[in-house]
């Protein structure tokens, strides 16, 4: 690894896709960055959040979760991690390159980022986003595709597919990478392409928003070919951005300055690693409170999850915050002390939290900055243990519950139907073989796609086209762009309409 370090002058890019008009308006004194937090905060995709699922999938009951709610939770916490952040950075005068204004900026794009982490997660919470990869999984293999003849001789047809028909299945026709995309589907890569391209503002650059708040939001800056979940490094642990993203997401790394231009080398921004941990402790804590909430989780399990602290005064400490607190409780006759010292536990547990979290940034600022940190900002503190125990509560207590696998069956069913049904509808969709192909079942599921997103795949599978003078490449990418079509069609649903719809086409009152 070189000696490269980032700056915050390059990392706080104002750069957008299109750019932005010079033209100021009488009293509008905000900045890109607050103007991207309207922007988003006003956006149709954002309010749909407050109809897909954190944890408790279809959920009626208006005390649990949604993904809005906890967006609104981690954008707050964000903005806490912001403001301790900074006030640490220029105290100890850790950087020269930042001041207040570059602490003004960062809260900011924190907050934004923080609002959009999960815009780009289908319906059914992460249940969702496994059955995409899974339903991709198996069927790119099985799925074959009839090959234009003219192009035949771009084909180069494996001799087990030289037949009549010239089919051939979708694995054999897309790339590696292509394919990756699909399997190892993500809600991060798709929040990528939802504000840069989906999101209708006021053309096909979605959003438009700032760089520094698109960089913020690549958590894993690598592509699905580039995966390693054995690396000790988390930049590999997921894809941060689709095959069909590859040059926006070459431009913000070069704006932010997160590439290295002599190794090639490109590290996390560092107020994504701020981004994560608010968005580990929203979660963690929140799962937990949804969970006694609904019944699932109880106050000795809280108690056993405390001695996983190796700290000795921290582990006595929120063992006793949480004793007392349920004794409070007991002693002002509340309907029920336990839930009622649980919930007053969980505020305080967040403060230490956010605490320990900006010390652990500051204390591995050179590493951030240099990129070389390769783990969150959990690892090697007192808490540490405690929010993995945390999550593992959660998952075993929750998750795993009958009454949540129920549910997530039933997702299943859903998105599997609506994959199936539109990826047959859309194979032949916009080749010369459409008119012989397109049965009229067929045409009538892509009657039901909204207009934006076909034209979103018409307007960049055209700008394709024209610097592309090779006829397969073009078929490949094309039909690669359909496919990304299904699964932004699928994203954009909601819970509850991905239900209704559901119960709609299959004739289920």
């Amino acid at each position: 690894m070189s000696n490269y370090k980032m700056n915050w002058k390059t990392l706080i890019s104002r750069d957008s896709q299109r750019g932005r008009t010079n033209v100021k308006i009488v009293g509008d004194l905000r900045t890109p960055f607050e103007k991207d937090y309207h922007r988003i905060l006003s956006s149709a995709s954002f309010r749909r959040l407050q109809d897909k699922t954190q944890v408790f999938p279809l959920e009626k009951n208006d005390f649990i979760r949604t993904r809005l709610t906890h967006s609104i939770e981690v954008s707050s916490f964000a903005r806490s991690l912001a403001q301790s952040v900074s006030s640490k950075i220029i105290a100890e005068k850790l950087d020269y390159d930042f001041g207040y204004e570059e602490a003004n900026h960062i809260s900011n794009i924190l907050a934004s980022a923080a609002l959009l982490h999960d815009i780009g997660n289908p319906p059914f919470g992460h249940f969702g986003e496994d059955t995409i990869r899974e339903w991709f999984g198996r069927n790119l293999k099985e799925i074959e595709i009839q090959i234009p003849l003219e192009l035949d001789e771009y084909c180069k047809l494996d001799e087990s597919c030289s037949n009549i028909t010239k089919k051939r299945k979708l694995n054999q026709i897309l790339t590696k990478q292509m394919c990756e995309d699909l399997e190892m589907f993500e809600g991060n890569a798709q929040a990528i392409r939802l504000v840069s391209k989906l999101h209708f503002f006021i053309d096909e650059n979605g959003m438009n928003l700032t760089y520094a708040l698109l960089n913020t939001l690549i958590k894993y800056p690598v592509s699905s070919i580039n995966i390693d979940r054995n690396s000790n490094d988390i930049r590999y642990k997921k894809m941060g951005y689709y095959f069909a993203e590859q040059d926006l997401f070459n431009n913000i790394v070069e704006s932010t300055g997160t590439k290295d231009k002599y190794t090639g080398d490109v590290y996390r921004h560092p107020l994504t690693f701020l981004l994560e941990a608010a968005d580990d402790i929203a979660y963690c804590t929140a799962d937990v409170e949804d969970g006694v909430k609904k019944g699932f989780i109880n106050f000795d399990d809280l108690l056993e999850c405390i001695k996983s602290i190796k700290d000795n005064n921290l582990q006595n400490n929120l063992r006793d915050k949480l004793i007392y607190f349920k004794q409070v409780g007991i002693e002002n006759n509340y309907e029920n002390p336990e839930i009622y010292g649980i919930q007053r536990w969980i505020v305080s547990l967040q403060a230490i939290f956010l605490n320990i979290v900006s010390n652990s940034f500051i204390k591995n600022y050179d590493d951030i900055m240099n990129g070389k940190m390769k783990t969150d900002l959990f690892k090697n503190t007192e808490i540490e243990e405690i929010v993995k125990e945390l999550k593992k509560l959660a998952t075993r207590k929750v998750f795993n519950s009958k009454n949540i696998i129920k549910i997530e069956i039933a997702a299943n069913n859903i998105l599997s139907f609506f994959l199936e049904n539109f990826i047959n509808a859309f194979l032949y969709y916009d080749t010369d073989l459409e008119e012989d192909k397109l049965h009229s079942i067929n045409q009538k599921f892509i009657d039901i796609i909204s207009d934006n997103y076909l034209h979103i795949y018409k307007f960049y599978s055209s700008q394709y086209e024209k610097i592309e003078s090779n006829k397969f490449l073009v078929f490949q990418y094309k039909l690669y762009l359909r496919l990304l079509l299904v699964t932004d069609y699928v994203c954009g649903m909601t819970d509850s309409y991905a239900k209704s719809l559901y119960q709609e086409l299959m004739g289920i009152d």
